[in-house]
């Protein structure tokens, strides 16, 4: 009798970054009557970016409702709406308008659970685009997850794969406290293969991207990819880069650093925030403070420039983060200090 084998291996579908996204909006939705969407253009005109797309065809204006101008408004409604048991997505525009809404987020939702005595979580989910690199100039351009990063009471999530991008936001609908998913606009158009079903996604955790021994490159969003590209680069000359993708920004995985750094023994942070009290500063500080005695040399930092986001193109490019600045940060490392 001849057995059977069947292949087991998961099934995968081509997608965006955009509706990678869309289809765990989609799921979401599906699965949940709870969780609904509301934003700034999110229902007619499908999102700003095109992430919500088809979506108000599917479920209706009470699931995907468009809200006016007024981002301290409907946060603050979805805070409500969270306390009143529901699971509402909160799509700011960009992290540049989240500023609008910072007294909701930073005043009240991360301080909620805190405030009523641990009587009253807000399970409320804030996406927002963030980033530069497409020529939308100064008020459109940062990138300011570092700064949330820095308040005790919510979460700070920063896919940059698309896995990523479809799995962390259930893990973020799940979770009781307020989570806010900074998507880089610059990955929109990024395609690529996803597991069907989608895979359950694990934030509390980084993820490393590339294998190496020569020294830790740490970075999160659309520069994880220049980071790679470096690692790329790095290794025909013989140096081999390990890639951490730090994915949650806070809390940060600090035990993922470590261990890498304690095998490198080299680490450079690649962040678009700006230098100075960036998410980066705060990685190296831990290092310092964990790991000095792994290191051979200092760790580097390459960060946007410090300046308001240009608007012309071979501006904007200069101030960003470049791969190349990558690779000659590490080759200085390795030949000033063996």
């Amino acid at each position: 009798m001849n057995s059977v084998t069947q292949d087991t291996a998961p099934q995968t579908i081509q997608l965006t970054y955009r509706e990678a996204i869309r289809a765990a909006l989609r799921e979401a939705l599906q699965k949940d009557d709870r969780v609904f969407l509301m934003g700034e253009d999110v229902g007619r005109y499908g999102g700003a970016f095109g992430v919500s797309k088809g979506l108000l065809q599917e479920f209706g204006s009470d699931r995907i409702m468009d809200t006016p101008l007024c981002e301290s408004g409907f946060t603050g409604a979805g805070i409500g709406a969270a306390l009143g048991g529901m699971r509402p997505i909160v799509e700011v525009m960009t992290v540049n308008f989240s500023l609008l809404a910072a007294d909701q987020i930073l005043n009240t939702a991360a301080t909620y659970l805190h405030m009523s005595g641990g009587l009253f979580n807000v399970p409320l989910v804030i996406r927002m685009g963030t980033g530069g690199g497409k020529q939308l100039a100064a008020q459109h351009s940062r990138s300011l997850e570092g700064w949330y990063a820095h308040i005790p009471g919510i979460k700070v999530l920063t896919p940059a794969v698309l896995e990523d991008a479809r799995g962390m936001l259930w893990a973020a609908l799940e979770d009781p406290d307020p989570v806010l998913i900074f998507e880089n606009t610059l990955l929109y158009t990024m395609q690529g293969e996803v597991s069907v079903p989608a895979q359950p996604v694990d934030i509390r955790y980084a993820k490393i991207r590339r294998a190496g021994n020569d020294v830790t490159l740490i970075s999160y969003g659309a520069s994880l990819f220049k980071a790679l590209e470096a690692a790329e680069t790095l290794a025909q000359s013989g140096i081999e880069a390990e890639v951490i993708d730090l994915r949650t920004l806070r809390p940060l995985d600090e035990a993922t650093v470590l261990a890498s750094v304690c095998k490198t023994h080299r680490a450079v942070i690649i962040d678009e925030g700006w230098r100075s009290g960036s998410i980066a500063a705060e990685i190296s500080a831990r290092i310092m403070e964990h790991g000095f005695y792994d290191l051979d040399a200092p760790v580097e930092r390459i960060c946007a420039e410090e300046v308001p986001m240009p608007y012309a193109y071979h501006l904007e490019q200069a101030a960003l983060p470049q791969p190349a600045a990558i690779v000659q940060a590490v080759q200085r490392m390795v030949t000033r200090h063996g």
